[in-house]
């Protein structure tokens, strides 16, 4: 099938299309806005009781009534630019297809592989994938504020250059035991990167069984740089003060300048040795990383090594570019409570960044270079909960080395390029704008909004298909809701034979207590995910099957129900269930103890709890936390409209757990084998979004040795 890169096969067609939606826009922009001015966020509201004759409230008083006058004069443009738009979309491509290639220069200062990955050999033993899903919430802002968030512009920018900053950011993890570690699933991930302003808890710490001084570090890879700063870096975060390291300044160091041998992070000899600074922190009443840790201003509970936090100060270049974008004082607190960006510009990995690309921007009291492996390698290690082999957490972060994104409510066309813009600055291949508009038949509902599922890879796409569900009612019938089918290119194995896999990203009905239309649209979704594998699989010209290896088959998205509520009984025992398996469901009704709500309450996305990623995450990893700000399945003693903050009543599950990542493994190769090495519920989209994106990492084993 062929990729479409235009929204019209005609020149003709699209300058028609240009015509007729430069007249009514100014009618669309000018609703947009009027609705808006008449719905406002818990944020708004608080700054305006706060401040009765605010700049803010000033402004809605004067400019309602002059968008309602001038939405009256421009309603006769709008109608004639409808009349022409109308009929155009029944021939309008049902996504678009686009294409980005970076410069060499610029791919080159990401991480060690690049994020424009392109098509290479087949490993022998296998390769492993890492997907997430996400719903971004990107109405047109009078909608978006009915769940209670608004400025759709700015939050799509936002949300695009976070996903970047998280997928571009080296992958490391260091596993340090520590008390205060109190997440959800015992362990809390996150990377250390380069130059951002503080990290949460410092990923999952090593089993109870593992101790750090106990047989299984004598696996553990001698390292040949110091982990808080390399060889030859002139800015070390523990001694900021100090020009050029000295042999005595770094407590990794000993006295010759050389990194210790009888350290636990090099080799497991001689551990008892006086003259290691790790090992004598159970002995000496002092640790050694505190006396200079408070020479840069960290408390002794901040410890890199004792602690669960570093503190690394680093310029914040975006963070003043977002203020000269508000332009006042006002609209930059409004930014601060709404977008998440003056905080979540210092506690994500945007200080990583220093520019839109994903090179490394030096500066003093940063670290200028992150070795890759882990300070505590443990080649095979699996945390294990009950009878699960992967690991699964909170994270603050996107998972570094992201391949692929799925995307729900890309709804505005303006915040579509915007987020399009950003993405394409670290995934190469994106379909957009999918699904349709108007009519289609005489029969068929009009829809004001397309599909709203965006589909972003590392991977080159090699075949497309949208399908709309026709069973769509009430207000969600005016969004043309459905699948995005694709198939994609990950490898070349011997004999030439080409590697794949099939991605699907869905938004299934909203309205609640309509479980039938959600599971015809289940039955429709896999008949045409059926369909799609067995014609994308022939040859459009001979009919002939192509020699392909099928190395994933993995369905993203929001499927508006949870496995817990008795309410979604129907939707639970589906056949989808039979045919992809849920990492987070222990059954029908029942998910895992670690398995995560990703529906955030509304009216609480604006409180100081939760406005970063790092506070939301510690909020998450906490049972009362998520009791306050998570969406519940509704109980039979309270209404699903009465407020869920104070109340005493047991809730089944750690809230409502609507989007999914599923897989399958039917249709690969007999050998063949998918292993689940991570799942992560992500909060880096804090004050973005009413959402949780999950992410997962899948392994493929072929069954090969490595040679």
């Amino acid at each position: 099938m062929v990729l479409h890169i235009t929204p019209y096969s005609s020149s003709c067609l699209h300058f028609l299309d240009g015509l007729s939606w430069s007249l009514v826009f100014p009618c669309y922009w000018l609703l947009d806005q009027l609705l808006a001015s008449c719905l406002t966020t818990s944020l708004e509201k608080r700054q305006r009781s706060q401040d009765p004759c605010s700049l803010l409230t000033l402004c809605v008083l004067i400019m309602s009534p002059l968008y309602l006058l001038l939405l009256l004069a421009s309603l006769p443009f709008a109608l004639l630019g409808f009349v022409i738009w109308a009929p155009l979309q029944a021939i309008r491509q049902p996504y678009l297809y686009t294409y980005h290639r970076r410069e060499k220069h610029q791919s080159e200062q990401c991480d060690h592989e690049s994020a424009f990955l392109g098509v290479k050999d087949w490993r022998p033993q296998g390769r492993s994938f890492c997907f997430c899903s996400a719903n971004v919430c990107l109405l047109p802002d009078s909608l978006a504020r009915f769940n209670n968030l608004s400025n759709t512009q700015r939050r799509a920018r936002e949300v695009g250059k976070r996903i970047r900053n998280g997928a571009c950011r080296p992958q490391i993890k260091i596993y340090i035991d520590s008390p205060t570690n109190t997440s959800i699933s015992a362990a809390s991930f996150s990377s250390l990167a380069t130059g951002f302003r503080r990290t949460s808890s410092l990923d999952q710490r090593p089993d109870k069984t593992q101790n750090v001084k106990g047989p299984a570090d004598t696996e553990n890879e001698p390292l040949t740089q110091c982990p808080i700063h390399p060889g030859g870096a002139t800015d070390c975060p523990v001694n900021p003060y100090s020009g050029v390291h000295g042999i005595t300044e770094c407590p990794f160091h000993s006295n010759e300048g050389d990194m210790t041998l009888d350290c636990p992070l090099h080799s497991a000899e001689r551990r008892n040795s006086p003259d290691c600074p790790l090992h004598t922190l159970a002995e000496a009443p002092e640790c050694p990383m505190h006396s200079t840790v408070a020479q840069s201003g960290l408390s002794s509970n901040e410890c890199p090594m004792h602690g669960v936090q570093i503190n690394i100060s680093a310029p914040e270049p975006e963070t003043q570019e977002w203020e000269r974008e508000t332009g006042n004082q006002q609209s930059r607190e409004l930014a601060g409570g709404d977008m998440g960006s003056m905080t979540a510009s210092r506690e994500s990995l945007a200080r990583y960044h220093g520019t839109d690309g994903c090179g490394v921007k030096s500066s003093n009291n940063t670290l200028t270079h992150v070795p890759r492996a882990s300070i505590f390698k443990r080649p095979g290690r699996k945390r294990r909960h009950g009878d699960d082999t992967f690991d699964h957490d909170i994270s603050a972060f996107f998972p570094a080395n992201l391949d692929f994104l799925g995307l729900q409510e890309v709804f505005d066309h303006s915040s579509t390029t915007r987020l399009r813009q950003q993405l394409h600055q670290y995934f190469p291949y994106v379909l957009s704008d999918v699904g349709r508009y108007g009519w289609k038949g005489c029969c068929s509902r009009f829809k004001f909004l397309n599909s709203g599922l965006l589909l972003a890879s590392r991977y080159p796409i090699l075949d497309a298909r949208y399908e709309c569900y026709p069973n769509g009612r009430g207000e969600d019938a005016l969004a043309a809701k459905g699948a995005l089918f694709a198939k994609v290119h990950v490898g070349t194995a011997h004999q030439e034979q080409r590697v794949v896999g099939y991605l699907t990203c869905t938004h299934l009905h909203a309205i609640e207590g309509d479980a039938s239309v959600r599971c015809e649209q289940l039955d429709m979704l896999l008949h045409w995910g059926a369909e799609f594998r067995q014609t994308s699989s022939h040859n459009p010209e001979g009919g002939k099957v192509v020699d392909e290896l099928v190395a994933f088959d993995v369905l993203l998205g929001d499927l508006n129900f949870d496995n817990c509520s008795s309410e979604d009984r129907l939707e639970q025992h589906h056949a989808l269930f039979s045919f992809y398996k849920d990492p987070c469901r222990q059954g029908p009704g029942e998910d895992k103890p670690w398995a995560l709500g990703t529906l955030l309450d509304p009216r609480g996305l604006y409180d100081d709890e939760v406005n970063s990623p790092e506070s939301l995450q510690k909020v998450m990893e906490n049972e009362e936390g998520r009791k306050e700000y998570l969406v519940f399945p509704p109980s039979k003693s309270q209404s699903p409209t009465s407020t869920q903050k104070g109340r005493k009543i047991p809730l089944k599950g750690n809230g409502r757990r609507i989007d999914y990542i599923l897989y399958s493994d039917e249709g690969l190769q007999q050998e063949w084998k998918l292993e689940i090495e991570e799942f992560n519920f992500v909060t880096q989209l804090a004050g973005l979004t009413d959402h949780l994106p999950v992410a997962m990492r899948l392994a493929v084993s072929t069954g090969e040795e490595e040679s």
